[in-house]
């Protein structure tokens, strides 16, 4: 297998990061830029956070680069792979969540990461990680199909395979089980990813990463302008507590960046800025409210629906 160069990757998502922060601010309209807050981590390495407030169909975003390192590998990294506890570690990534204002435009959270865990004399262990989904509070049948189609065409030069491997992995992680529900419609998410080589598996990931704004801003374009009430805005803001909730319980790198003593603003910029529960709601039958959690939120293969 060949050699990882981290500097590479390094380079790689830093320039990601400023790549969907320029492509989101011309989408909101270029009124409002993402604030900058660069940090650093007592125990080793540090980041920079950009998050946008208040834009013109941002309602909160934020996109951050994490470059941290360790002596031990962290409980959450660990988990399932036993052997790697007593390694020094370094993770890298940039993970984004963008909470529109209009509940007909969707949430989208999207990441890429690379690990690597060294011990003198043994040969280090890395892997990449990554991908996106979307969360919409309205369905929209085309909106579901394009983001899907746009996932599987940055997924079918590495292999027929991984898209819809990744898409069912998708589908199976972002599921509250609490609640017995998915989050969203789902995408792509891939973990302990090495098959292919080093330099393959980061091509792989660039491809993923590049693809997102591909998959999200044409959404954005279409929905932003669409005229909504309070009946909407009050559905957002109770399906953001799925979100919350999600974070807080399930989230993989919601605990990695608390168990390695992150920067916690930075890790929870995830969570949305409104939200509400609301004791045993239920939607209307037959209502759009309704619609969501029957048609949409069940995992579906929408690429073959678009072609059917």
């Amino acid at each position: 297998m060949d050699q990882p160069d981290k500097e590479a990757v390094k380079q790689y998502l830093l320039g990601l990061q400023d790549s969907i922060c320029r492509g989101l601010t011309e989408e909101d309209g270029g009124t409002v830029e993402f604030l900058e807050d660069s940090w650093q981590r007592p125990e080793g390495g540090g980041g920079r956070s950009r998050v946008l407030v208040d834009g013109e169909v941002i309602e909160q975003g934020g996109v951050n680069f994490s470059h941290v390192h360790g002596s031990q590998m962290p409980a959450s990294a660990t988990a399932h792979r036993a052997e790697l506890s007593g390694r020094s570690f370094e993770a890298m990534g940039v993970s984004l969540v963008i909470h529109p204002r209009n509940p007909y435009v969707p949430t989208s959270h999207a990441n890429v990461r690379f690990f690597i865990a060294e011990k003198e004399g043994e040969a280090p262990v890395w892997w990449f990680g990554g991908g996106y989904d979307l969360t919409p509070y309205y369905g929209d049948r085309e909106d579901c199909q394009y983001w899907h189609q746009t996932a599987r065409q940055a997924c079918d030069p590495f292999g027929d395979d991984l898209y819809p491997r990744f898409k069912r992995w998708c589908d199976e992680y972002f599921y509250l089980k609490h609640r017995n529900e998915a989050r969203g419609v789902g995408g792509l998410f891939f973990d302990d990813f090495n098959e292919l080589g080093f330099e393959q598996s980061f091509a792989f990931m660039r491809a993923v990463g590049d693809s997102y704004l591909q998959a999200y801003r044409p959404l954005m374009a279409r929905r932003k302008g669409l005229p909504f009430g309070e009946r909407e805005r009050q559905f957002q803001l109770y399906r953001r507590g799925r979100y919350v909730e999600f974070n807080l319980v399930y989230d993989r790198g919601t605990l990695f960046g608390l168990q390695t003593g992150g920067r916690t603003e930075s890790i929870l910029m995830s969570l949305p800025p409104l939200v509400r529960w609301q004791y045993n709601w239920q939607p209307q039958p037959g209502s759009a409210e309704a619609e969501l959690y029957d048609v949409f939120l069940p995992p579906r293969d929408w690429i073959a629906e678009g072609a059917a």
